[in-house]
Parts: C-alpha cells; structure tokens; sequence
C-alpha cells in the first residue's frame, strides 16, 4: 500500500486506486448564526499560513510551539446526538488514543490528541458543505454526500491516504501531525471524492495524478474559502499547499507542492504527485478565468464523465465540454486556454 512521503501525499487503496467564536457554514451564501451549537478549537487552515511566520517549527506537540492566536473556536455543525464526533458529513475515530467528547472540543489544543480529531471533523465537514454550496447534491449530483470515515494515526506513522476497501480517510503522526494542517485534511477528502464520482478512480499514472492534483486545488479552493467567510488571516501564499505539515521537509517558505507551477506535459516523470502539478497549474488558471465558484462548479461536474484511467487529454476534453454545457462557448474557451498552456495534447 503506497505511504505519504515527506513530500507527497499518496492515495492509497486496496483495490489499486492511485492513489473571534465563529457560527456558520462555509456556503456560497455565507454563514448562518450558529451560537447555539456545540463549538470546537481548530486552526485557522494552518499556523503558518495564519501568522506568516515560516520559523514554526513542531517542537514534539508542544501547545506553545504555535501562536494562540492561530487557534480558532468555530461551530460544530451537522453533529448527531452520540456526544462524539460524527455526524451528518463525517465520523472521526481514533486509533492511538481516547476519542473526543464534543463536550470538551473547544478546549482541546495540539498537545492533545483529540484536537487533530476535532480538526478532521471540522474540515472535511466544511468541506462538503463547500461542495453543497456550490450546488452538489442539490440542482447538481452529489459528491461523496455520506458520513465520511475518518481514522486518525492508524499507523502512528507520518502518512495519510484514502482507501477503497473502506473508502475511508487514514491521518498518521510524525512531525507535524497531519491532521493539524486542514489543507493535508481536504487533499485526502479530494480523494473520496473522485473515488465517490468515479468508483476505483485513478488506475493510470495520469488519471493518479489528475487525482493528486485534485486534492492539492481543492485544498486550496476550500481553504480560501472559509478564509473569506470567516474572515480570518492569510500571511503566506494562495498557491502554496499545507505550509504547516511541510516545515520539516521543504525549505522557507514551506510548501507541500504548489498549484501555480510551470510544468507542462513534457515535463512529466511518471510520478504522480510531480506530474499532477501540471493539471493543478490548470485548475487554479481555470479558477482564475472564470472565478473560483464557476471553476470549481465546472471542475467538479466534469469529474463524473472522467474513466477510472483517464488520460490528460481526455479529462482535459471533458473538462472543456462541461464548461460548454454549463456556461457557454467562451467558458469553454477559457478552460481550453488552460489546458493548452499546459501543453496538453489534443486540447
């Protein structure tokens, strides 16, 4: 089963799959008041993007390595009557210690384990309420709209992945904890939702990379988003992916990968994180033609038509016919320019 390496995250499965209180939901109509509900401790995205502070280090867990004023209390949503953390959009279950009580998650911080437990509620619920905001599950098919598995530090070891034989979401230890880093959290979320539109997606190197890169734009995207709602701090690059996670493999200023990159499809190597920083580069300059809700809308519908193998050039011509379909021949145009600045064959 491949593993995270200190520069990539991997999505694993079995079948082969390349793997200030705050109330409201990250919608596409803004929060709602919330104050009567359960309310837990979470990062800002993550402490170095909300400080800019690039000296951060880990410090083996140690509540005062970050800033206090990194941490946020923020509303539980969509949470069922167990008094743990599982709910309408996710269920959270520890493998290396006690589980949260909902009770206690706004006074949980980095030392304790349930605090990245309360982190993975958190995100991979704001994420599918992103994904709902923009019309998912609602005037267009759902995206992985279930109660998503999570486990975190199954192995206690420094990686995360997705599984088919689940189709869960598995957080590891070492370093920075990977579930302290929401853009980490929403990589492994983009994962189950490929896997969710397109069962076993990911079985060629492109189709593996189109996937990575997926996950690293959709961490981004749900990221800046909930920035925006919340109006809370942005110190580091957009582009840059989970500068906290990276700070012990990646030089000042710390990034997983980015999805601003230059590589086009010569530069390909075969391997699939490299390699999906050529689709992410298209993704964000889709994003920035049409604006990120169009994008995203048309980014995500187009992933239904994707084959479980599919190549760059066939997602990139499905992607380009969504935007026709939705949005009309100059959104079609735009994503198209994307896709050629990329080099991709046959666009």
């Amino acid at each position: 089963m491949p593993r995270r390496s200190p520069r990539g995250l991997t999505a694993a499965a079995t079948a082969a799959v390349a793997l200030f209180t705050l109330a409201g939901p990250a919608s596409a109509s803004g929060p709602a008041p919330a104050a009567s509900l359960p309310q837990g401790r979470v990062f800002m995205v993550n402490p170095v993007q909300s400080s800019g502070d690039q000296t951060l280090t880990d410090a083996k867990d140690a509540a005062d390595a970050v800033p206090a004023s990194a941490y946020t209390t923020t509303a539980l949503r969509n949470l069922d009557a167990s008094g743990g953390l599982s709910g309408k959009w996710a269920y959270v279950r520890s493998e290396t210690g006690p589980s949260a009580n909902v009770a206690d998650a706004a006074r949980y911080n980095r030392a304790d384990d349930q605090f990245e437990q309360v982190m993975a509620y958190f995100w991979v619920n704001e994420a599918q309420e992103y994904l709902q905001g923009l019309g998912f599950g609602s005037e267009l098919p759902g995206v992985n709209n279930r109660a998503q598995p999570v486990r975190i530090n199954q192995y206690g070891a420094d990686n995360s992945f997705f599984t088919d034989k689940k189709a869960e979401i598995r957080f590891g230890k070492g370093s920075v904890d990977d579930a302290e880093d929401a853009e980490v959290i929403i990589h492994e979320y983009g994962h189950a939702v490929h896997h969710a539109q397109v069962p076993g997606f990911g079985t060629s190197p492109e189709a593996g990379a189109i996937g990575e890169a997926f996950g690293d734009y959709l961490a981004v995207e749900v990221g800046a988003h909930a920035d925006t709602v919340y109006g809370w701090p942005r110190q580091t690059d957009l582009a840059c992916v989970a500068d906290w996670d990276s700070i012990s493999y990646s030089a000042a200023p710390h990034c997983l990968r980015r999805v601003d990159g230059t590589k086009v499809y010569a530069d390909k190597v075969g391997e699939v994180h490299a390699d999906g920083e050529i689709w992410s580069r298209a993704l964000f300059d889709i994003r920035g033609a049409l604006g990120a809700r169009t994008a995203d809308r048309v980014i995500v519908n187009a992933q239904f038509g994707f084959a479980p193998d599919t190549s760059f050039q066939d997602a990139a011509l499905t992607t380009i016919a969504t935007a026709e379909r939705m949005y009309g021949k100059s959104a079609a145009d735009a994503v198209r320019v994307a896709f050629k600045a990329r080099q991709i064959p046959g666009v």
